[in-house]
């Protein structure tokens, strides 16, 4: 599939966080959603990712807007990691199975790894898509950018 783009709609998706509860795109209406994908758990940019979005969780909701990382670590590798890293808001989402689905009808699975991309993808309260960036992998995606985007669309 493409890589997705400004003005798609997203449909729903159902993937279980870190602590195995089940978490519904759709229950977010009314709210922006940042989804914040990374390659792997227990890698050193993907830990500096998750952490600024705990690190910021507090200007994301002050701009009415839902962080949610997503990778295709399973639920146990997510709840360890979230442990270990410090992270106690943020849902941090496992795309394990069937294997990196949601990053593959986004667009951004990496066959060849068996990974998503690096990327920022924000939808507004209706669930289209209104800002998408796909990182280099060694990259750490600018939060200072992703807020500042969000307050122009105040």
């Amino acid at each position: 599939m493409a890589t997705i783009k400004i003005g798609d709609k997203i449909s729903n998706f159902i993937l279980k966080d870190q602590k195995g509860v089940e978490i519904k795109l759709e229950d977010f209406r009314g709210k922006k959603v940042l989804l914040s994908f990374h390659p792997l758990a227990w890698t050193g940019v993907c830990t500096t990712q998750m952490q600024s979005l705990e690190s910021n969780l507090h200007s994301l909701t002050e701009l009415n807007t839902v962080p949610l990382g997503v990778s295709v670590d399973s639920t146990v590798t997510k709840k360890n990691w979230a442990e270990a890293i410090g992270i106690k808001n943020v849902h941090l989402l496992s795309d394990f199975w069937p294997h990196g689905d949601v990053a593959k009808q986004l667009g951004l699975f990496r066959e060849k790894e068996g990974i998503a991309h690096r990327a920022n993808v924000i939808l507004d309260e209706e669930g289209k898509v209104i800002f998408i960036k796909i990182y280099d992998i060694p990259e750490v995606p600018d939060m200072k950018e992703i807020i500042e985007f969000l307050e122009r669309q105040q």
